[in-house]
């Protein structure tokens, strides 16, 4: 298992000219790849692989100004797309996919394309802290450079580091180390789990069968979201379609900047009830596509899209590998709808038994109301019948899954304001 970290990288006038050249290379690069790999398609019929693409293009001047290692990987990341296209076409004629794949197309002219370095085409050792990474040989001939550094980050170690990539992304440039990463050893029980149910005002809902229940508000992301898309509804006004600025730029990417720290965070407060409660077993209610058939009405629509909760799945599901945690994905259909307190059915999507009808009703404020007439969170309910929806498959005992805990749930802030003993706060 491999894990990545990004550092922002604050380059000086020389050090931002030579990032903006190998990206902008790169970039060129790739499109040269695309455009031998397309006339092979369209002309000869033949998918080209990736070694086809490296051997072509060696001569090539772009090829060239890059490190070796590193021009092999923007080629050989064309010719991957080309398999993939490949078997995904084979797949689409068997009836396996519901659309037609694209194959790979060109990227914007003039754009900046990220760069990967694997270990072998760094030093061997770091020069006064400092990883060297070295440049094209006509780099070398045309500007007397054969290298530049970047600083290494001190919570790593040089010698776990497998991959370095330059990543551009609206006028910055980031440093993405990947290294290996050990599996932690705890002890927890696997017949303890508990069940997520993804939203918007709550971003997760989670209930579990240790008796334990937990809101992640989505409050404050969504908040930051109308705010920048209030922001680029202003900069946009009376701007031709496809207007972009430095200022747009730099909004989108403090967005993007909270909204990965959001994901990172919430993940955390996930995988560390699991820990504090020794669960063994996630299962995360999801149904594919929710976003592309989302009908809440525009606004609200528009609020569900700009949620990230499909990285938030991943980047839990990521966690509990590190832990030894078992990740469970399952489909909640009619989990919303259907009472858990008096197990009602829980049918599949679009395998409603004719006549079927839940016994509880949703009621204003975030409530459910049962057969019994108890007063339950809606979402706590709604997480409770994910857990349910798998508990026959992984032989989960549910009776601990109490009355409070559906109607009083913890709820937990992705950014907390506290308290110091002088009376200041902080973020």
């Amino acid at each position: 298992m491999f894990g990545c970290q990004q550092v922002l990288i604050k380059p000086d006038q020389e050090l931002q000219a030579i990032l903006e050249f190998i990206c902008g290379e790169a970039n060129k690069l790739h499109n040269c790849a695309v455009y031998y790999g397309r006339q092979m398609y369209f002309k000869a019929h033949q998918f080209v692989r990736p070694f086809d693409l490296i051997n072509k293009l060696k001569r090539n001047p772009h090829y060239g100004a890059l490190c070796a290692q590193a021009a092999q990987q923007v080629c050989g990341a064309v010719g991957e797309s080309i398999k993939s296209y490949k078997g995904l076409i084979k797949l689409f004629q068997e009836g396996g996919l519901e659309h037609r794949p694209k194959l790979i197309n060109y990227r914007e002219k003039d754009g900046l394309h990220l760069i990967a370095y694997p270990k072998q085409a760094l030093g061997k050792k770091l020069l006064d802290g400092q990883i060297v990474i070295p440049l094209g040989q006509k780099v070398q001939a045309w500007f007397g450079l054969k290298n530049f550094k970047l600083a290494m980050p001190a919570n790593l170690e040089y010698s776990e580091i497998r991959e370095l990539r330059i990543l551009p992304r609206n006028g910055c440039f980031y440093a993405e180390f990947v290294y290996k990463v050990r599996a932690i050893d705890v002890t927890l029980d696997p017949l303890l789990a508990l069940g997520i149910d993804p939203g918007l005002n709550n971003w997760l809902t989670i209930v579990s069968n240790a008796g334990t229940s937990m809101i992640v508000d989505g409050l404050h992301l969504k908040s930051l979201n109308r705010w920048y898309n209030k922001q680029v509804s202003t900069l946009k006004d009376d701007k031709p379609q496809g207007f972009w600025s430095k200022r747009l730029a730099a909004i989108t990417e403090k967005r993007n900047r909270q909204v990965r720290d959001a994901v990172n965070k919430a993940a955390r407060q996930v995988v560390n009830h699991c820990l504090e409660n020794h669960i063994g077993t996630v299962v995360f209610g999801w149904n594919k596509a929710q976003k592309d058939s989302a009908n809440m009405g525009k606004k609200t629509n528009q609020k569900f899209v700009q949620i990230p909760t499909a990285r938030l799945k991943t980047r839990i599901a990521q966690l509990c590998q590190q832990y030894g945690i078992q990740f469970v994905e399952t489909e909640e259909s009619y989990t919303s709808k259907a009472s858990f307190v008096d197990a009602d059915l829980l049918p599949t999507f679009g395998e409603k038994p004719e006549g079927w009808k839940e016994s509880g009703k949703r009621t204003k404020r975030g409530l459910y109301r049962t057969a019994q007439n108890w007063y339950i969170n809606a979402d706590c309910n709604g997480a409770a019948n994910i857990l349910r929806k798998v508990s026959m498959t992984l032989g989960l005992d549910l009776s601990r899954v109490s009355r409070g805990a559906l109607t009083r749930p913890t709820r937990s802030h992705i950014w907390v304001t506290v308290q110091r003993k002088s009376g200041e706060t902080r973020l």
